[in-house]
């Protein structure tokens, strides 16, 4: 996304909703980037463990019926629960995960 938006004719807003980001933060990646807190890192891939657990016998609320739309749970390693919207993009899915189990 910072390369993006640092392409001559780019606007930061448009690479933001397009991102579905809010622009400070794309702002604030290109900061870091020219400070050189962010860089582009040579680490390798990996899978972490998912589990999907059935609800046996509940009744749950449709999201849909409320307006908000299909959402993924993921109980992350240190407990914390992230939900997501179904369309979310795995790369801010990812990112989400790593801030909320304290990894940069």
């Amino acid at each position: 996304m910072i390369e993006e938006s640092l392409a001559p004719g780019a606007r930061v807003c448009e690479v933001a909703r397009r991102h579905d980001i809010h622009p400070n933060l794309l702002h604030l990646w290109r900061r870091q980037a020219r400070s050189g807190v962010l860089s582009k890192a040579d680490e390798e891939c990996g899978f972490a463990p998912v589990t999907i657990a059935s609800v046996d016998g509940a009744v749950v609320a449709s999201r849909t019926a409320m307006g908000v739309g299909p959402v993924i749970e993921v109980v992350l390693r240190n407990g914390r629960v992230l939900r997501l919207p179904e369309g979310v993009a795995p790369t801010r899915a990812v990112m989400l995960a790593d801030a909320l189990e304290g990894r940069e």
